[in-house]
């Protein structure tokens, strides 16, 4: 546009359409010519609308071009006609309509090359604003295509073609895109589960097309599916597709994975979420069991040695406290007598893991249970209505059984095998949490303080429908879980997940998955790009309140979150957030968010929100959010090299997620069937096998 010639300057004239009348950093007015079209352009090489809403004309300057989207056409009425040719101004005239237009600045058009290459390049930024008088034009066809395709390096990934534009391609680059967190926003049916299951397989088969034949994509996906909806969405690309679901069926298990988030892996903030241990004296005992249990339990023998060690310490705290509550707890009638028969038990508990350890452990374990058999078998006075009764003991066979306890406990397990850190992912049996922590609640007196929380706890574990995601399963390690989930495509369904637990799950998911991508920067000095898809996020990414001492499950998972928004992109870890409830979602992470693809949005709230949330000034093209059909979408942000009005590519329907609406219609006139076995739906539901069918 600078240094052009005498058949540009003729070419320049032919497609003005006014002038500028009115300039601010974000809005300037123009005033149409009265020769300029009225509904259709043809003066541009091609025919197009025009004038019309959100759509371009340029402003000539120095540099290039000013790129102008339009945001308000009317038409104001003048007592003079301000027309070209009409010199007598002291005719008596009608007042005049004069048709006006608001555009607001989007970018700068530079042409590339030599100048009859006819090659242009937008910029973002206004380097030079217009002046009042300056001309307005009408972009050529190559020129529109040139402010809506992206040139940047990479960008060859097509999710869509711009209406407003001659239906030219809209490119994204997928550094980009991914780069940085994504933000898929519009109300339900607007076509944004389509969009996310879209970019994600446009990007991965166009990069398939570079990978040399046989190889497969190295991706990494982590999407996390409330709804089930993305289960079949990515069957067939050339990526590891791996698919996590609770309570599988016999089938299902060809095609799935059970979905195993084992409670080790938590860490003590987690564990007090789920148990909701109280600040002063729960949580501070629920770390330092979580501490003791993870101490050397990393392989076969450190488990049995920590199981031994705990044993005895539980053993030698309940009889600590019997001597503490005096003669009545280890004296009594023939038959009330209990001592005797705990002290049996103990023994027995003793030689059990005498023969379980190899020595010096085993000699040690079976003197000292030698020792204890002689004071029991000493005090043993014969049955007595067909129970053992026993003789009084007395304080200093108490003491001396303490004794045996110490000496072994300090000699062969030490207090220095406590060197684990509560938050570290090692591998422990998490049944025996409330039994820990009884023994030390008891050992510092404040067992009445931790009644309730290990019942909690156990009632947590007995619940069937957790014990497949949180129990300790021996074939999970940290190693394993970590190659499954942190590979390829991981589609992780939570539809059946227990709602106590849900919120925790994707936490301990994301943390885990974060810290991973942490350590590998660490060991490597280099990044491992991961997305992270969060599907509903507004129900797992909620605004809170940080008051009080509760350590709530969606506070977790929010904070989770918001660290990754943070601090993610510099270890290689993405978002790529849809919500159709935007104006609920943490104003932290949507403000770490650099990119959106904007659906119908219906609610005022979202609304605004949006609009004080997108990174560009793009006038009025948000005013099209209520009205957008389904398909289209507004893009935006760091991703695209200006705003721009989408039609989303379509998906094939085996490729879609399972969002469709209800055919209430086609069902009610029994175009389509609907046969319903209530039983076997009951019977799967409260876990019940029908031997029968079995058979």
């Amino acid at each position: 546009m600078s240094n052009i010639n005498q058949y540009d300057y003729d070419h320049l004239r032919n497609l003005t359409i006014g002038t500028v009348d009115y300039v601010s950093p974000n809005e300037i007015k123009v005033m149409l010519d009265t020769s300029a079209p009225q509904n259709t352009a043809l003066n541009t090489g091609t025919p197009s609308l025009f004038p019309r809403i959100n759509g371009f004309v340029l402003i000539p300057n120095e540099v290039g071009a000013l790129v102008g989207l339009i945001s308000w056409i009317g038409v104001e009425h003048s007592q003079y006609p301000k027309r070209k040719g009409y010199k007598d101004f002291d005719l008596i005239d009608l007042p005049f309509p004069l048709r006006k237009m608001s555009i607001t600045p989007m970018g700068t058009l530079k042409q590339e090359g030599k100048i009859e290459d006819k090659t242009y390049k937008l910029e973002r930024g206004v380097y030079s604003f217009p002046s009042i008088g300056d001309t307005v034009i009408l972009p050529t066809d190559i020129q529109l295509k040139s402010i809506v395709e992206n040139k940047e390096k990479n960008s060859v990934v097509k999710i869509g073609t711009a209406p407003i534009a001659g239906n030219a391609e809209v490119k994204i680059n997928p550094d980009k895109l991914f780069g940085r967190h994504v933000a898929i926003l519009g109300n339900t049916g607007s076509g944004k589960s389509c969009s996310v299951a879209g970019v994600i397989r446009w990007s991965l088969e166009e990069a398939s097309k570079s990978l040399p034949e046989g190889q497969k994509l190295n991706n990494r996906f982590i999407i996390l599916d409330p709804n089930g909806e993305y289960t079949n969405a990515f069957n067939d690309l050339n990526s590891d597709i791996k698919k996590f679901k609770v309570e599988l069926t016999e089938a299902e298990k060809e095609t799935f994975k059970e979905l195993k988030v084992p409670a080790w892996l938590w860490n003590s903030y987690e564990w007090s979420s789920f148990s909701n241990a109280s600040g002063r004296t729960q949580r501070p005992l629920l770390k330092q069991a979580l501490r003791e249990l993870k101490s050397n339990t990393i392989d076969k023998t450190s488990v049995i040695i920590g199981r031994a060690k705990r044993y005895l310490l539980t053993s030698m705290f309940s009889i600590q406290t019997d001597l503490n509550n005096g003669p009545s707890a280890y004296s009594g009638k023939p038959g009330k007598n209990e001592f005797g028969n705990k002290l049996q038990s103990f023994i027995e508990g003793i030689n059990f893991y005498s023969h379980q350890l190899e020595e010096p452990y085993k000699t040690a374990l079976s003197t000292a249970s030698a020792s204890l058999e002689a004071t029991r078998v000493g005090k043993f006075g014969g049955v007595y209505n067909d129970n053992p009764w026993y003789h009084d003991f007395v304080v200093g066979e108490i003491e001396q059984i303490l004794s045996t306890y110490y000496n072994l406990l300090s000699t062969y397990f030490p207090e220095t095998i406590v060197n684990s850190n509560e938050d570290n992912p090692i591998p422990f049996d998490v049944e025996e949490v409330p039994n820990y922590i009884d023994s030390l609640a008891e050992k510092e007196g404040k067992l009445q303080f931790v009644d309730f929380l290990t019942m909690r706890i156990r009632t947590m574990f007995a619940d069937s429908r957790m014990n497949n995601i949180i129990k300790k399963d021996d074939e999970v390690t940290l190693e394993n879980w970590l190659s499954n989930t942190v590979n390829g495509i991981s589609i992780i369904d939570l539809s059946l997940v227990p709602s106590d637990i849900t919120h925790l799950i994707v936490t301990v998911i994301s943390r885990v998955v974060f810290e991973s991508l942490q350590r590998y920067r660490k060991s490597n000095n280099k990044l491992l790009p991961t997305v992270i898809v969060m599907e509903e996020a507004h129900n797992f990414i909620k605004r809170y309140n940080d008051s009080g001492d509760e350590i709530s499950a969606s506070q977790l998972c929010t904070e989770s979150f918001e660290k990754i928004a943070r601090e993610g992109r510099k270890f290689g870890l993405s978002l790529t957030l849809s919500s159709q409830r935007p104006s609920e979602l943490s104003p932290t992470v949507l403000s770490q968010c650099n990119t959106f693809l904007l659906h119908r949005i219906v609610n005022d709230r979202d609304q605004e929100l949006v609009r004080r949330l997108v990174p560009d000034n793009i006038g009025g093209l948000l005013q099209e959010l209520p009205i957008l059909p389904t398909r289209k979408a507004i893009l935006l942000g760091w991703a695209s090299p200006l705003p721009i009005l989408v039609e989303m590519n379509e998906l094939k329907p085996e490729h879609r997620p399972k969002s469709d609406d209800p055919d209430f219609w086609d069902v009610w006139t029994r175009k389509e069937e609907r046969v319903v076995d209530w039983k076997k739906l009951a019977d799967d539901w409260q876990n019940l096998k029908d031997n029968a069918t079995e058979e």
